[in-house]
């Protein structure tokens, strides 16, 4: 005999089905709280990640962190964009490339729970050339150049005050109107957008944050990188957006998944004590059923399998109950600030098949670290001590 048959097992838990239940409820419990923060890093880091190109060059002043603290004068920029034989260049000979100012502007909530810093972008022309694949008008139409007119993202027009259409946005002291909604399965439907020159005027910004670029095929952006570095015109450090989107997201994505390892601790080691509970309440009532089963020729590696699995069993349909309730949590937005930037980002949760995975192959560390010390306990027993306790 090398192993117990699994029906013993499964008639064990139902007879004990209140700890057993218990049991499923915690690491239930622990394994929807963990599938629900990693949804949420998901959701954030995917706005960023998925839309990043690599065959856009993003340029930043010298040591800037992010793209806030990066700082360029208009005339350098211009001799970036004008003398720069990496930018790939339009049908009329035009470089395929934009300064962008970049700022966080202070707005109230529609739902009147305070403020948040919401990103405004002022662009050029060949910003929305550049992202003409990506970018979508969906209601009203783009600002006029040389006008005091925005577009507004799509996830703001019901989260921050004044983004609806025509709606009337003061940005200092100068109204600009909002003449239609822009959408993109990036960070651009969370910003504001328009003419970088009047922006730069209103919000009296005398300099650029970034230049954006496409570039060439046959460019080696290692060696651009290099170049660019000690270029004696205009210094800088060179990112593809994919990479300087991930720059962006860094810090708040770690702290997301710091605070999800700390609570699936937290409420992991709950868990792992209420099954280890469980099952020892389980051995000590079936001390002479373990007796019985050595007596009758099942080795101990049999016993420790036998009751190792019930803990597996219980973490496991604790896992599948715990996915089953962070389910509804798929697609809900959220909103959350961005601590490379201090701005306000929407977002919604994605509870990917990555998430579920990786959630219930926790809540089988669970069931194992919880049923192996009492499993352990069960097959040591020697059959004659265990047919004499009560």
């Amino acid at each position: 005999m090398i192993f117990v048959p699994l029906g013993y097992n499964l008639r064990s838990l139902w007879v004990r089905k209140a700890s057993t239940f218990l049991t499923v409820f915690s690491i239930a419990a622990t394994v929807a709280v963990l599938a629900g923060v990693i949804s949420l890093e998901q959701g954030f880091t995917r706005i960023f990640s998925e839309s990043g190109r690599r065959d856009l060059a993003v340029y930043w002043r010298p040591g800037a962190q992010d793209e806030g603290s990066s700082i360029f004068k208009p005339e350098y920029a211009d001799v970036l964009i004008k003398n720069s034989p990496d930018i790939a260049q339009d049908e009329q000979g035009q470089p395929l490339a934009a300064a962008e100012m970049f700022l966080a502007i202070l707005r109230e909530k529609t739902d009147g729970k305070g403020v948040v810093f919401v990103p405004i972008r002022g662009v050029q022309p060949m910003s929305f050339t550049i992202n003409a694949q990506r970018l979508r008008v969906v209601e009203g139409r783009a600002f006029a150049w040389g006008s005091d007119e925005v577009v507004v993202g799509r996830k703001l027009v019901d989260r921050i005050t004044h983004c609806r259409m025509d709606d009337v946005l003061m940005l200092n002291t100068t109204p600009f109107r909002v003449v239609g909604v822009i959408d993109d399965d990036g960070p651009f439907a969370g910003e504001i957008w328009g003419d970088g020159d009047r922006l730069r005027v209103a919000l009296k910004r005398d300099a650029y944050n970034r230049v954006i670029a496409k570039l060439r095929p046959d460019v080696d952006m290692e060696e651009l990188r290099e170049r660019q570095q000690h270029d004696k015109q205009v210094p800088a450090d060179v990112y593809t957006e994919l990479e300087s989107n991930m720059r962006t997201t860094e810090r708040l994505s770690s702290t997301l998944t710091m605070l999800g390892l700390a609570l699936a601790t937290i409420m992991g080691v709950a868990a792992v004590f209420t099954g280890i509970n469980s099952m020892l309440s389980a051995i000590a009532s079936r001390t002479h059923e373990i007796g019985v089963l050595k007596s009758i020729g099942f080795p101990a590696g049999a016993i420790f399998a036998s009751f190792l699995l019930e803990s597996v069993v219980v973490g496991l349909v604790g896992g599948i109950v715990g996915c089953l309730a962070s389910l509804p949590l798929n697609g809900i937005q959220t909103g959350a600030m961005n601590f490379n930037t201090f701005t306000d980002v929407t977002f919604a949760f994605r509870t990917t098949p990555t998430v579920l995975v990786s959630a219930v192959a926790f809540s089988l560390v669970l069931g194992i670290v919880g049923g192996a010390w009492p499993a352990l306990r069960a097959a040591r027993m020697r059959p004659t001590e265990a047919l004499r306790r009560d």
